[in-house]
């Protein structure tokens, strides 16, 4: 067997002021043929996993096209059409090489380029049209993709990953390949129901209740005879189309009854939950405070509302200015964007004293800059081998970033707008956290694969920004109403 394998992805929050354009995709990942078994292989993510799933298999793999970036504004739509012609280029070039038995992508789900609100349906929609009715595709999704019908209908299978923070990327990548193997060999059918609901659920992770009980619920469902996949996806609530919302998708073997059945099943289910998804974060006072009177150490407090990993800019101050508050001995912030700030840091030189106006750069919603003087403790290239079970292997380049100390506090700065995921950016500088007391970081979840095994107590808190847990802030013009929590009236039609 050969299968062709590729990747399309992109979180797209409509909120940014910004559009992407195609090069933002060249700076993060613009990988073609042997480029993406160098970039992934060894990598925990959905293209190593399926890799490596390959190799065990015995498959050859056709590697075609992947390219990603950063969560951030709607895809130009230039954009969005190179990326599709790049794809579709890479699968003809693979046909011509020989006979492709499966296609493998990894895609997201949430995202958005101008004048397509689904670029996931159209991408397979127009491989579908290349390789015809009966070439098995199948696919890898994040859970927070916003999940459509044209999706399930131009491919074979749709495999979201069922935790958050998403350490099972490797594993669906996995899942994809062994599942499209027993499709070419005859062995499986499968069949898909979409079941969506009027809901926007905002960061919730699959380490504690309730998401970990509806995980349990589909758990029980793929546990039945005849159920191939049952997964959960939370949806991404930041996107202003109609399709926005919480979602499940069931696969069953050949029996379209029970795929319904299972999916219309976890729905209700999740549905009668829905009050256990509201969130509840502390103010940026109040989580510094709570932070620093917890016993034991890390305490560690994520600012979820300016968060990069769901479009948010990296560079707000409000908890920043939390933090220096305290002014408390051994604290951290870790980290945030400000590309002018490291440059600056970089040509004054370790040991310097230097005035700086520290992020607020993008917007007045994500707070002013913070203008102190700072004292340049250390300076790197930015780049470290990740190792949080989510990604691990992965190069990351935060490119030239900086060690200030301001007060009592440690802030690190980077050039590169990305989310914090592990500790290992602290080590770069110096800092082992697990000596901290607090230390504040910008992510929603994702962090926790890598700080939860460490941390005394984890604390969020929710501040003005893109990525805030209260939707109400949103000036929504395009989402299908009435929708929990937004309206009270809201109802799911699960037949």
């Amino acid at each position: 067997m050969r299968f062709a394998i590729g990747s399309v992805s992109h979180e797209t929050n409509t909120f940014c002021r910004e559009t992407t354009p195609v090069d933002s995709f060249r700076r993060r990942e613009w990988l073609h043929g042997d480029e993406i078994v160098a970039g992934h292989r060894g990598v925990r993510d959905y293209l190593g996993g399926m890799l490596d799933a390959a190799e065990r298999l015995r498959i050859a793999v056709a590697p075609t096209f992947s390219a990603s970036t950063e969560p951030s504004g709607t895809i130009e739509r230039a954009a969005y059409e190179t990326m599709r012609d790049e794809l579709i280029a890479g699968l003809r070039a693979c046909s011509a090489a020989g006979p492709v038995d499966a296609v493998c992508l990894a895609l997201h789900g949430a995202g958005i380029a101008e004048g397509i609100d689904d670029i996931e349906g159209a991408l397979l929609a127009a491989v579908r049209d290349l390789v015809g009715p009966q070439m098995p595709i199948v696919v890898t999704l994040d859970l927070h993709g916003n999940i459509t019908q044209q999706m399930v209908d131009h491919a074979d299978a749709l495999l979201g990953v069922h935790f958050y923070p998403h350490t099972d990327s490797y594993d669906r990548g996995i899942e994809a390949v062994e599942l499209a193997a027993r499709i070419v060999r005859g062995e499986v059918r499968p069949v898909m129901a979409l079941a969506t609901l009027p809901m926007l659920v905002t960061g919730a992770t699959t380490n504690l209740s309730p998401a970990r009980d509806v995980n349990a619920i589909c758990a029980e469902w793929e546990a039945r005879p005849g159920v191939v996949d049952c997964t959960f996806f939370h949806g991404f609530p930041y996107t202003d189309i109609p399709a926005v919302g919480a979602a499940v998708v069931a696969i069953a073997n050949n029996d379209p009854a029970l795929a319904k059945d299972a999916a219309r099943s976890v729905a209700g289910r999740v549905w009668d939950m829905r009050e256990q998804f509201r969130a509840e974060p502390a103010s940026a006072a109040d989580a510094i405070r709570l932070g620093l009177t917890t016993d034991g150490h890390p305490a560690i407090v994520n600012e979820k509302s300016d968060n990069p990993g769901g479009g948010a800019p990296g560079d707000g101050t409000h908890l920043l200015r939390a933090l220096l508050a305290s002014n408390a001995p051994e604290t951290a912030f870790g980290f945030i964007y400000d590309p002018e700030t490291a440059a600056q840091a970089h040509r004054a030189g370790a040991g310097a004293t230097i005035a700086v106006r520290l992020g607020g750069k993008t917007d007045d919603l994500h707070g002013a800059p913070v203008e102190t003087t700072a004292y340049v403790k250390a300076l790197t290239d930015g780049r470290f081998v990740q190792q949080s079970p989510m990604g691990r292997g992965r190069r990351v380049d935060l490119g030239p970033m900086a060690r200030l100390v301001i007060g009592n506090v440690d802030v690190l700065v980077s050039s590169v707008r990305t989310q914090t995921l592990d500790p290992e950016v602290f080590l770069l500088h110096g800092i082992d956290v697990t000596r901290y007391r607090l230390v504040a970081l910008k992510s929603t979840q994702h962090f926790r694969a890598g700080f939860e095994p460490i941390a005394a107590r984890i604390i969020q808190a929710d501040t003005p920004g893109l990525t805030s847990s209260d939707l109400s802030i949103f000036d929504y013009h395009r989402l299908r109403r009435p929708i929990w929590p937004l309206d009270a009236d809201a109802q799911p039609d699960l037949g």
